[in-house]
């Protein structure tokens, strides 16, 4: 992997594990807090692999729908071209997501029992606090982060939801 001082400011900004790692606690909490009856009470790990791609790219966040009733497979269906291109975006991404998830676990912003991610509650107010001072994308990347969490939730088996996006585990 390239140093971080010899990557593009960009790719530094939106990349960098503190920040991945922001939007993967918060899809955490999303899906913690989804009242799904019947589904597992943390964020499977490999469903963490689909949170950067799909909020980090500005028009498949702005693509994503405004509430959780939409389908997963039925939003995918409607947005073949986000389909055909998700699975190298989710390529491209994974040794950041694996920066993240490593960075979020070192530092006790998430933990990683049992194959799950489980966002540490006690960084709320912290976290709050910061996004106050961000940028209004960095905000709406953090929020739709967690309406991501929230969204898959209600999605079923997390194989089933990644074979909705063409992504193989």
């Amino acid at each position: 992997m390239t140093s971080w001082k010899d990557r593009p400011q960009e790719q530094v900004a939106l990349l960098n594990p503190a920040f991945a790692s922001t939007g993967l606690w918060s899809a955490a909490r999303g899906y913690l807090n989804a009242d799904v009856p019947g589904r597992p009470d943390a964020l499977p790990f490999a469903l963490a692999f689909l949170v950067l791609p799909l909020v980090l790219h500005r028009e498949t966040r702005e693509s994503l729908p405004t509430n959780i009733r939409t389908s997963v497979a039925v939003w995918a269906s409607a947005h073949p071209l986000v389909r055909e291109r998700l699975p190298e975006r989710v390529r491209t991404l994974v040794p950041f997501t694996r920066a993240a998830l490593l960075f979020g676990g070192t530092h006790g912003f998430i933990s990683l029992p049992g194959g799950n991610v489980v966002p540490n509650e006690s960084w709320k107010r912290k976290v709050t606090r910061e996004l106050r001072d961000c940028t209004d994308e960095v905000q709406l990347c953090v929020h739709r982060a967690e309406f991501v969490g929230r969204w898959l939730a209600t999605a079923g088996d997390p194989l089933t939801v990644l074979s909705f996006f063409g992504v193989q585990p």
